[in-house]
C-alpha cells in the first residue's frame, strides 16, 4: 500500500491514533475481559492478553509522543523555529525519553532484555562523529539501536531508514523534523539517493551519529539468493562469491555508506551486530513467539577514521571483511547460545532494557 501524502498523515492518521488511544483507554476493562476469556482457546501462556496489552501500550506511547510533538510545534511558533538548534535538541531529548519508556514497557510486557557485549569505550565517549553501520534483522532493530545511541552514548543520530516506517505517526513526525533520510527499498543504488545520503551525512559534529543499514532489508533466503544473482548479473563475481559465504546477512549495498564516509571523512565507523529478534519481522512472527522472554545481544566495533580505506576496491573488500566478521558473530551468538555478559553489560542493561 502506497504511503499517503504528508497532509493526510498529519491531519487524518495522526489525530486518528490519538482518538483511538483515548477510546481504548476508556474501554480497557472490556478488552481485558475479552482477552482473558479467549486466552484459554489459544496455545501459549496468556498469549492473547500479552499481545493485546503490548499493542495498547504501544498505541498509548505513540499518542503521547504525538501530543508532546504538537506542543513543541506550537512552542516553536507553529513550526517557524522547529529546525533551530534549540528545538532540534529538544526533539532529541523527547526521542530519548520516549525510547526509554518504550523499552521499559517492552521489558515489563514482553520480558525483553538487551545486553551490549564487548563494547569499545570509544563509542560511549564524545569527541568525534561516528558513522554507525548495522545489520538489518526486523523492524525493532532500528528502535533498539537508536535507543542505545541516544540514551547510553548521548549521541544525536541521523538515520537512513525505510520510507514505510512513516506509517507510524510518531516516527513520521519526529524523524521528519530531524536530519534523517527516508528511502524506498530497491532504489538505494541510484546516484540520486547516494547524493542524498551524502548530504545527510554532511556537517556531522562531535556528538552526531549517522546510522545506515547497508543490506536494505531483512534477511530471508529468497532475498539472499536474489541479491547474489544480481551481483553476478552485474559482473561482480568476487562480491557474489563472498556473499555466498554469508549465512545470516544479505550482501551490503556499499554506495550509500561510501557516500556517507566521503561526506564525513573525520568520522569513525562503528559496526553493529545483534541477534535475538531475527525471526520477529511481522505481526504473525510476534504472535508466534509470544510469550516472548527474549534476550537481544548487541556488539559494537569501533574503527577510527584513519583506518577506513580511501580506494574504492579496498573499501569494498574492507566492507565485506567486516560483513563476514559480523556474520560469524551472529552464528556464534544465536539465541540457543547465551554468552556471559561483561560487568559493563550488567550495569547498563538492567535499568534500561
Amino acid at each position: 500500500m502506497p504511503l499517503p501524502p504528508i497532509w493526510v498523515r498529519r491531519l487524518v492518521v495522526a489525530p486518528a491514533v490519538v482518538v483511538l488511544a483515548v477510546v481504548l483507554v476508556t474501554t480497557l476493562p472490556f478488552w481485558l475481559v475479552l482477552a482473558l476469556i479467549t486466552s484459554p482457546l489459544v496455545p501459549g501462556h496468556l498469549r492473547v492478553p500479552r499481545l493485546m496489552l503490548a499493542g495498547i501500550l504501544y498505541l498509548l506511547w505513540d499518542a503521547a509522543a504525538l501530543i508532546v510533538l504538537a506542543v513543541l510545534w506550537v512552542a516553536s511558533g507553529f513550526g517557524h523555529s522547529i529546525r533551530s538548534p534549540g528545538f532540534q535538541r529538544a526533539h532529541y531529548v523527547v526521542a530519548g525519553r520516549f525510547l526509554a519508556i518504550l523499552f521499559r514497557v517492552a521489558r515489563w510486557a514482553l520480558h525483553l532484555t538487551i545486553d551490549v557485549v564487548g563494547t569499545d569505550p570509544d563509542t560511549a565517549l564524545p569527541g568525534r562523529p561516528e558513522i554507525v553501520v548495522s545489520r538489518h534483522a526486523g523492524p525493532g532493530d532500528s528502535f533498539i539501536l537508536i535507543h542505545a545511541l541516544v540514551n547510553w552514548f548521548d549521541r544525536e543520530p541521523r538515520i537512513v531508514l525505510k520510507a514505510t516506517l512513516q506509517w507510524d505517526p510518531a516516527v513520521d513526525v519526529l524523524l521528519n523534523r530531524l536530519p534523517n533520510r527516508f528511502i524506498s527499498p530497491g532504489r538505494t543504488g541510484t546516484a540520486t539517493l547516494e547524493q542524498q545520503i551524502g548530504e545527510t551525512a554532511t556537517g556531522l559534529d562531535e556528538n552526531d551519529a549517522f546510522v545506515i543499514f547497508p543490506e536494505g532489508g531483512n534477511f530471508t533466503p529468497r532475498r539472499r539468493t536474489s541479491a547474489i544473482a544480481r551481483l553476478r548479473a552485474r559482473g561482480l563475481a568476487d562480491a557474489a562469491d563472498r556473499a555466498e559465504n554469508l549465512r545470516h546477512l544479505l550482501p551490503p549495498k556499499p554506495g550509500g555508506l561510501f557516500s556517507a564516509i566521503d561526506a564525513a571523512p573525520d568520522a569513525g565507523v562503528i559496526f553493529v551486530a545483534h541477534t535475538g529478534l531475527d525471526r520477529m519481522v511481522t505481526v504473525a512472527d510476534v504472535w508466534q513467539e509470544l510469550p516472548m522472554d527474549k534476550r537481544l545481544v548487541m556488539k559494537f566495533w569501533s574503527v577510527p577514521p584513519e583506518e577506513v580505506p580511501t580506494d574504492e576496491q579496498e573499501r569494498v573488500a574492507w566492507l565485506y571483511d567486516w560483513w563476514a566478521r559480523i556474520d560469524a558473530w551472529v552464528e556464534e551468538n544465536r539465541p540457543a547460545f547465551r554468552p556471559l555478559s561483561t560487568d559493563w553489560t550488567a550495569r547498563r542493561s538492567a535499568p534500561t532494557a
